[in-house]
């Protein structure tokens, strides 16, 4: 893997702007870029604690200083075209420009088609997929001047089964949504040398959204770590942005080709074996 310390790529001085963060994978990811040195702009609603979940925005910003990097908390909401507009200029005005999209807000609803609520299904609709197209949009100028810019989208591949597109369809509509709004960024600004990938997991991840949204505490012990996430995300933001696009990548197929053959240290619980873990979805 790349690593700072033998003088291979790093992201010291790289300024990333991710949407959401407070907790989980978004969290790990900027955590990884913070022992580099980076600077890390963290737009996120969570202002004050949940009753639910752990982490704020103001949290999460004293972990990425206290891992060595930079943080910019800013409360704001990927739905809200002011607060995108806000965030993009409030980067660029503390940190002078920037790198690094990372969209990682994300809402998931699991419901079949008719259970699922209409708010639910705009929801998904507005932060999946509207808030990554327009966090990415608004940054482009900014990463227009960057020497490796990246957009990371952390979305699935496009899997056309049936078994995937029916189902959970709001679900899977709002995330392939995210997916092709990246692919086509990449496809768009490939001539200003902008990367735009996807990143998605072969297991489930042991977060506060697979305990609450997903199977509970029987499957956040057989889940992975987000530490694996950040791991793989760091090896695709830190890879030459004009080589290294449009792809819908697999975050152990990223960590493999690193040279990374032991997954065993990210078992959310040490010593389960892989085969007993749970694999996530979209993926066959």
């Amino acid at each position: 893997m790349t690593d700072p310390s033998t003088g291979s790529a790093s992201l010291a001085g790289k300024t990333i702007l991710m949407s959401g963060g407070s907790r989980g994978i978004g969290l790990a990811i900027a955590l990884r870029a913070a022992r580099d040195g980076a600077n890390i702009a963290l737009m996120a609603k969570t202002d004050t604690p949940h009753p639910k979940l752990e982490g704020t925005v103001h949290s999460a910003a004293e972990q990425i200083r206290d891992a060595g990097g930079h943080a910019l908390p800013i409360v704001g909401d990927v739905r809200n075209d002011d607060d995108i507009t806000r965030a993009v200029l409030e980067t660029q005005g503390e940190f002078g420009g920037i790198d690094i999209v990372v969209n990682n807000a994300s809402v998931i609803d699991l419901s079949g088609s008719l259970d699922l609520a209409a708010k639910k299904y705009d929801l998904m609709q507005d932060v999946n997929v509207r808030g990554a197209f327009l966090l990415s949009r608004a940054a482009i100028p900014m990463l227009r001047d960057s020497a490796n810019p990246h957009i990371l989208s952390l979305s699935p591949p496009l899997n056309l089964s049936p078994k995937w597109l029916g189902a959970h369809t709001g679900y899977t509509l709002a995330k392939y949504g995210m997916t092709m709004v990246t692919l086509g960024l990449a496809a768009e600004f490939a001539k200003d040398g902008i990367a735009a990938n996807t990143l998605w997991p072969r297991t489930t991840i042991a977060t506060a959204a697979v305990q609450f949204a997903l199977g509970g505490d029987m499957m956040m012990k057989a889940s992975r770590t987000p530490d694996i996430y950040a791991d793989a995300a760091y090896e695709v933001l830190t890879r030459p942005s004009r080589e290294y696009t449009g792809q819908t990548l697999i975050v152990e197929d990223v960590l493999a080709d690193a040279g990374v053959t032991d997954f065993s240290g990210y078992a959310a619980v040490p010593g389960t074996p892989d085969s007993a873990l749970f694999p996530d979805i979209f993926l066959d």
